[in-house]
Formats: structure tokens, sequence, C-alpha cells
């Protein structure tokens, strides 16, 4: 019996160093023939603070967590340096012109209609890193958050646009 408890014990203790994330309206922007990336959109919710940190994707050599900024007139994109804080109980949205996830280097062109498997990875304040599944539908080169149309990613009248990638592989 003390054994039991013990073992039960380990294991309510283990359930609750794991973070529940909620994921929801999780979508890829399709691509055009030869393209070497694109963005991964979702909203997220965590049960616990936690930070997403990294991820992966079979149809992409690399995934980073990235954001879009203004700097001037200019719009850059870059990744966020030690990931993207996702505070208990606050969804935060990965959405075009803002947080998202994007896949680069890809091994096929991502077209509309496909489903695209994304594994996500995130980080508790203990460091113990957990990951989570995620099958993402195509949606058209156009579509933007919510609506499945709209303006490209990083489109806008007079706006010049950087891309940097803060690793190297």
């Amino acid at each position: 019996m003390k054994r039991m408890l013990i073992a039960l014990a380990a294991l309510t203790v283990a359930a609750a160093a794991q973070a529940e994330l909620k994921i929801s309206e999780p979508w890829v922007r399709a691509t055009v023939p030869q393209q070497q990336a694109t963005g991964v959109f979702m909203n997220i919710t965590a049960d616990k603070d936690v930070k997403l940190v990294a991820g992966s994707s079979p149809v992409a050599g690399l995934v980073e967590i990235h954001e879009m900024v203004m700097d001037g007139n200019v719009m850059k994109m870059r990744a966020v340096p030690g990931g993207l804080d996702l505070p208990a109980g606050k969804a935060v949205e990965l959405k075009p012109g803002g947080y998202h996830v994007m896949l680069i280097n890809l091994k096929q062109q991502i077209k509309a209609g496909e489903t695209v498997p994304v594994t996500l990875v995130v980080e508790g304040k203990d460091g113990k890193k957990e990951s989570v599944e995620v099958k993402a539908p195509v949606r058209a080169l156009n579509a933007m958050a919510g609506t499945g149309a709209g303006a490209p990613m990083g489109a806008g009248a007079g706006m010049g646009m950087q891309h940097q990638h803060g690793m190297k592989h």
C-alpha cells in the first residue's frame, strides 16, 4: 500500500509538471513552386507559464519562432531569441504580421487543402521541455488569420520587408 501511494504521488508530481496547451485554428500558408519558407499560424493557450522555444516538421529543414516588427517604414522579420512567452491562461495569437512559426528550407511545395504536421516544443520555468503535435491545414497564398482570405503576409503600401534568421545551421 505504501509503495502504491508513493507511486501515485510520483505520478501526480509528474503530471503537475506538464503544461497543457490548447491549440486552436492552426493553419499554414500555401506556397508556390520553389518557395523556401512559409508561416504557421494559430492561437495557443497554456495552463501554466511556458515558452514556445522550438519546432520541427517533416516538410521543413528548419523551424523557427519568428516575429514581425516595424523599424521605421520597414517591416522586419526575425527569429525570437529565447522563445515566445506563453503566459498561463492567456491566449497568444500567432498571426500574419506578428508572431508566427516559420517553416524554412521547405522540402516540397505546400498546397492548399493539404495538412502539415508540426511539432512544437515548449519549455517550463524548470527547464523541462515538452512537445505537442499539431496538424495544420494549408490555406491559399492570400489567406489571413481566421478568414481564409486577404492580403499576403508582409504586404502593405510603401513597406519594405527584411527577413533575418537567428539560427545558423
